[in-house]
C-alpha cells in the first residue's frame, strides 16, 4: 500500500513517522532541539523553522496529520507535480510558523507590558533558557505566562498539511469530502472555509487547557490558498 502513495507525499510521511519514533523512545532531546520556539526565546535555533514540521506531540497528533496528507496530497502532488508540491508543503510550513509568531509576539507584547509595571525586568526572563532565576515566577500570573511563551513549542506538520488541503480545495472545489462524525458529504468550496474560520476563531479565544496552534493551521492555509490560486490562474493564461 506505502508504494501506491505519490513519491514526495510517501517521504514525507515516512521522515515523520521515523523522527517520532526516534524521538519519543530513543532520543526524547531531539523533540526539544528540532521543535519550533518564539524567535525571542532563547530556545530559539533558525532550522527550527523547517525541522518543527517533522516534530509530533503525541501519536493522535502525527496519525491524524499523516492521514490528513494522505487523503488530499496524494492527488495533489500528481497534478502539481513533485516540485511544485514540495514548495506548497514547506511554504506553507513557514508561513504556519510566521503568523502563529506573529500572534505570539502580540500576546507577548502585552504580558511584558504588565510585567514592567509590576516592576520586573523582563531581561532576566530572555537571558535564562531554563527560566529558572526569574523572581516572580512563582508568583506572578503575567511572569507564568510569558515563561509559557517562551518555553511552549510549536511542533507538527499541521500548518504544512492545512496548505496541502487548502490547496486541494481551491483545485477540486467540487470535491464531496466526509468528515468524521458528519454522515453525509460536503464540497470542499465550503468545508475548508468552516474550517479555517472556526481554527481562526479558536486561536483568537485560546481557551484554557487549549494547546493547538490554531493560527498555524490559519497561516498554513493561507499560504496555501494564496499559492494555488496564483497557480491556477497562470495555469489558465497558459492554456
Amino acid at each position: 500500500m506505502f508504494n501506491h502513495i505519490a513519491p514526495v507525499t510517501r517521504n514525507i510521511i515516512g521522515v515523520n513517522i521515523i523522527l517520532f519514533i526516534i524521538s519519543e523512545y530513543f532520543f526524547p532531546e531531539l523533540k526539544f532541539l528540532l521543535s519550533a520556539y518564539l524567535p525571542s526565546s532563547p530556545n530559539f535555533h533558525s532550522w527550527q523553522v523547517i525541522t518543527h514540521m517533522f516534530m509530533h506531540g503525541s501519536l493522535m497528533h502525527l496519525v491524524f496529520n499523516m492521514f490528513t496528507l494522505f487523503s488530499f496530497g496524494n492527488i495533489l502532488e500528481l497534478t502539481l507535480g513533485q516540485r511544485q508540491y514540495l514548495i506548497l508543503y514547506f511554504l506553507s510550513g513557514i508561513g504556519a510558523f510566521v503568523l502563529f509568531n506573529f500572534w505570539n509576539y502580540y500576546q507577548v507584547y502585552q504580558i511584558s507590558q504588565v510585567l514592567i509595571e509590576e516592576g520586573a525586568d523582563i531581561r532576566e526572563i530572555y537571558l535564562n533558557s531554563d527560566f529558572s532565576n526569574f523572581k516572580l515566577m512563582n508568583s506572578s500570573e503575567a511572569a507564568l505566562a510569558l515563561q509559557q511563551h517562551l518555553s511552549g513549542p510549536i511542533l507538527g506538520a499541521s500548518g504544512a498539511v492545512f496548505g496541502i488541503v487548502a490547496g486541494f480545495s481551491t483545485l477540486f472545489p467540487n470535491s464531496e469530502i466526509f468528515m468524521m462524525f458528519i454522515p453525509f458529504p460536503i464540497k470542499a468550496k465550503y468545508l475548508f472555509p468552516i474550517v479555517v474560520l472556526i481554527s481562526l476563531f479558536l486561536g483568537i479565544r485560546q481557551l484554557d487547557g487549549n494547546n493547538i496552534t490554531h493560527f498555524a493551521h490559519v497561516g498554513g492555509a493561507l499560504v496555501g490558498w494564496i499559492m494555488m490560486k496564483n497557480w491556477k490562474n497562470n495555469r489558465n493564461r497558459i492554456t
